[in-house]
């Protein structure tokens, strides 16, 4: 069974890139399969940006829920603070149970191996360094300037803005801010040839502001993702929400510590997170909170045992001269693709 397996998948990148267009299918277009019942069923067990505004989804991101409890349920138990009791507590619970359950198994790979828009960034990417375009990576000092954006918008588009429009003290336009300016949701409906969402929303100027907001990031985003690797990764608030909850999934990042490490920095350039740390730290600092678990630095670690992709005791990847040298040859860790040699039938058979 594990030979057929590695005879399909060779490489851990091939296995990802497999898991990410089965996933891209089933939020983008799932529902056409599923079913409206079986999607709404399962929208909130996939903390991934499936955007909720793409009619053809197959499930849609915990983001929007949670919102709307921010929104629904505290905000009106801060106005009738005798009302929290179970009505309130009781219903976030069931909106964060199913997202739990399978974080606990999953974790953060829902960042690397499931996220729809996070595939497009890595297939923009792909497309941007095949035309040849500079590969821009963020450096420690922009890096400590971008990292705390990520929180900023955990905090204030998902948690505090809903809170303050539920209570009254925002307009009601911003009890689900994030959605009106999160890229998934223009760039997964156009894929679905749904052109509804780049109109302006006109009946509320709040709305129509974010909407015009949220239509200038996703050009961003788009544009950017052709020369930068996952630019709104950097900032999203999934991967900080996702964050929050790593220390209670047994699937981790595990690095050991070795004398190369300090000389060598290949596995930094070969995340497309651009995470230092990942060179320069081991144990639990390496496994840093940018990480999207997608492997790449597992795999472009030329130790043997240095870097592994674990769950809980199992090693389900572990890093390996010979497979770092195959992996070299087709592809190399900053992204960049050999092109390929055509040789003469001549020549091969010199």
């Amino acid at each position: 069974m594990l030979e057929t397996l590695r005879k399909v998948f060779p490489t851990v990148s091939r296995l990802r890139f497999t898991v990410q267009m089965a996933m891209f299918f089933l939020m983008v277009w799932g529902s056409n399969v599923v079913g409206h019942y079986a999607a709404d069923k399962i929208s909130t067990a996939l903390p991934a940006l499936s955007c909720a505004y793409d009619k053809q989804h197959g499930s849609y991101c915990v983001l929007i829920p949670l919102q709307h409890q921010m929104h629904h349920r505290i905000g009106a138990a801060v106005v009738k603070a005798q009302q929290v009791t179970m009505q309130v507590v009781l219903p976030i619970l069931l909106t964060m149970a199913t997202f739990l359950a399978f974080f606990f198994v999953v974790g953060k790979a829902f960042c690397g191996w499931i996220c729809p828009l996070g595939t497009v960034q890595e297939l923009l990417n792909k497309v941007g360094r095949r035309f040849n375009r500079p590969l821009h990576r963020l450096q420690d000092g922009n890096l400590k300037k971008v990292r705390p954006a990520k929180w900023v918008m955990l905090l204030g588009l998902i948690f505090a803005l809903p809170i303050l429009a539920g209570v009254g003290i925002a307009p009601h336009g911003l009890s689900n801010p994030y959605c009106d300016v999160c890229p998934s949701r223009i760039v997964t409906t156009l894929l679905t040839a749904d052109v509804e969402e780049i109109a302006l929303k006109t009946g509320d100027s709040t709305r129509m502001l974010l909407n015009a907001l949220g239509n200038i990031v996703a050009g961003f985003v788009v544009v950017a993702a052709l020369a930068i690797r996952q630019p709104f990764c950097r900032i999203c608030p999934m991967l900080s929400f996702n964050s929050l909850f790593q220390r209670l999934s047994p699937m981790r990042l595990s690095k050991v510590k070795h004398e190369s490490c300090e000389k060598c920095g290949v596995c930094t350039q070969a995340c497309p997170m651009d995470i230092p740390e990942i060179a320069r730290e081991h144990g639990r600092k390496a496994y840093h909170e940018d990480c999207t678990l997608c492997g790449r630095c597992a795999e472009y670690c030329p130790q043997d045992g240095v870097i592994k992709l674990k769950w809980g005791p199992f090693a389900l990847f572990s890093s390996s001269r010979e497979y770092y040298k195959g992996r070299v040859k087709g592809e190399l860790p900053d992204g960049t693709v050999k092109p390929v040699k055509f040789v003469k039938r001549g020549e091969a058979n010199a």
